[in-house]
C-alpha cells in the first residue's frame, strides 16, 4: 500500500470517489504542487499528475509521485493518457485543475494550442464537458497584461471555471489552500443550495465591563465558519455575522463583524433579513451584560463584583424582523441529558424551524458531538469534526432553505 492511503480522507470524505487530473506548469508556484494535491486527498481526492517540461524543472516528478501514489506524466505515449482521464470514455476524471497556472499555458488554452501534456488534457477535457478549474500565478505584470487577461476571458466564456489570485504586492499568488478546496468542492458537489442567500451568525459576543476590559466566552468560530463554507460549497451565497473570534474566515464568505449583543442587534434592525432564505445562529451570545464602568476599574481589590442584566434576545428580533425565514439555532448545555429538551423548548419559544444541541466539550474544539432536532421533534445524534458536522446540519435543513 502506497502510503498516500494514510492520509486519504483524514480531513472529511467530501471528495470520497472523486478522481482529479492535476496539471502543473511552469510557474514557481509548482513548489506548492505537493502540499495541494496531499490536501485534495485529505479530503478523499485520488489525484493523477501531469507536468508540463517546464514544470519538471522547478520540480522533480517523483516528489508528484510520492504525493499522489501516481506517477506523473510528463510526456504523452501511446496510452493516449489525455483519453484515458478526459476523452468521452466511461470513466473519465471528475475535474481538470491547473493551480499556479502560468500565463503561457492560458494562453494556449484559449487560442486551442496542445504542445504539452497539460495543455492537450484541458482540450480534451472540453470536448468532453469535464469541469475545468485554472488557478493563475505569476507576476503581477504579467497577470495585467491586456493579452494575458483577454485569454483568462476567453477560457471564461469557453465554460472554463477562474480561481482568481491572491495579489501580493507585484505578485499574484495562489490564493489560500481552503480556498482552492472549496471551489473544487463547489465544482463538485450537487449544487443544493443553488440560487439561495444564508446568512450565518457566529462568533461570541464581548460585553464592555469597562473601558478597557471585555466579558466573552470560549467560542472559537469554527462551526460557524464550516457552516458558511459547507453553505457555499452548495451553491449558495452566505453573508457571515461574525463576532469575537479565532477561526479565519475565507475570502469567498462576506463578512459583517460584530463585538457586543447591541452590534449584533443593530445588524439585525438595519440589515433586510427577508431577503434572507435561512437563517443559521451557533453564535454564543451572552445571556448577561455588566453595567459598564466608566474609564478603568481600579486594580488591587479584594473583591470585585460586576452588577449585570439579562440580555436582550437575538433570536426574538431576528423573528419578530422575518416571521416566514426559516431559522436554525444552537444550544449548549453542560449536560447530554438535557440537550433535546432544552433544544425542543428553542424551537417553541423562537417559533424556529431547527435546532442544534451540543455540550460545552465542543467549545474551541475540532470535533463535536452534536443533536440535530427538527420542528416536529424528529432527532438525530452525529459525532465528528466540524467540517464534516456542518455538511450533516446543512443536509438536515437544505429543503427548509430550497422551499
Amino acid at each position: 500500500m502506497h502510503p498516500v492511503e494514510e492520509l486519504r480522507g483524514s480531513a472529511s470524505t467530501l471528495l470520497r470517489g472523486k478522481r482529479i487530473l492535476f496539471g502543473v506548469t511552469g510557474s514557481i508556484a509548482a513548489v506548492e504542487s505537493v502540499r495541494l494535491a496531499r490536501e485534495l486527498i485529505r479530503h478523499g481526492a485520488d489525484v493523477y499528475p501531469v507536468m508540463t517540461p517546464t514544470a519538471t524543472r522547478i520540480l522533480h516528478p517523483d516528489s508528484l509521485e510520492f504525493a499522489t501514489g501516481h506517477r506523473p506524466v510528463t510526456q504523452l505515449s501511446g496510452q493516449i493518457e489525455h483519453v484515458q482521464w478526459c476523452g468521452m470514455v466511461p470513466d473519465p476524471v471528475d475535474l481538470v485543475i491547473l493551480p499556479g497556472c502560468t500565463a503561457n499555458t492560458i494562453s494556449k488554452i484559449a487560442h486551442g494550442i496542445d504542445d504539452t501534456p497539460v495543455t492537450t488534457c484541458v482540450t480534451t477535457a472540453l470536448g468532453s464537458q469535464i469541469p475545468v478549474l485554472i488557478v493563475p500565478a505569476m507576476h503581477k505584470s504579467m497577470y495585467s497584461n491586456r493579452f494575458v487577461q483577454a485569454s483568462l476571458k476567453d477560457c471564461k466564456q469557453a465554460g472554463i471555471t477562474i480561481l482568481e489570485p491572491r495579489m501580493d504586492r507585484t505578485k499574484a499568488k495562489l490564493p489560500e489552500f481552503p480556498v482552492i478546496v472549496s471551489t473544487v468542492l463547489r465544482l463538485l458537489s450537487p449544487m443544493t443550495l443553488a440560487g439561495r442567500r444564508l446568512l450565518v451568525i457566529g462568533g461570541a459576543t464581548a460585553e464592555a465591563v469597562d473601558d478597557i476590559r471585555l466579558l466573552t466566552n470560549r467560542s472559537s468560530g469554527k462551526m460557524a465558519v464550516a457552516l458558511a463554507v459547507a453553505a457555499y460549497e452548495r451553491g449558495a451565497a452566505v453573508d457571515l455575522w461574525y463576532g469575537n473570534a479565532s477561526e479565519p474566515v475565507p475570502s469567498f464568505i462576506t463578512l459583517s463583524p460584530f463585538t457586543s449583543t447591541q452590534d449584533l442587534l443593530g445588524l439585525v434592525r438595519r440589515r433586510p433579513i427577508k431577503s434572507y432564505d435561512g437563517v443559521i445562529v451557533c453564535a454564543a451570545i451572552a445571556n448577561y451584560i455588566p453595567r459598564r464602568a466608566k474609564g478603568k476599574i481600579p486594580s488591587g481589590k479584594d473583591e470585585l463584583v460586576i452588577a449585570c442584566r439579562p440580555a436582550p434576545k437575538v433570536l426574538e428580533a431576528l423573528r419578530n424582523k422575518a416571521p416566514e425565514v426559516p431559522i436554525i439555532a444552537f444550544k449548549a448545555e453542560v449536560a447530554k441529558a438535557r440537550l433535546k429538551r432544552e433544544a425542543q423548548r428553542l424551537i417553541t419559544t423562537y417559533r424556529l424551524q431547527g435546532a442544534v444541541g451540543n455540550t460545552l466539550t465542543a467549545f474551541a474544539a475540532d470535533d463535536a458531538e452534536i443533536l440535530i432536532l427538527s420542528k416536529t421533534g424528529k432527532a438525530v445524534w452525529r459525532t465528528g469534526k466540524k467540517r464534516v458536522l456542518a455538511g450533516e446540519i446543512l443536509t438536515r435543513f437544505e429543503g427548509l432553505f430550497s422551499a
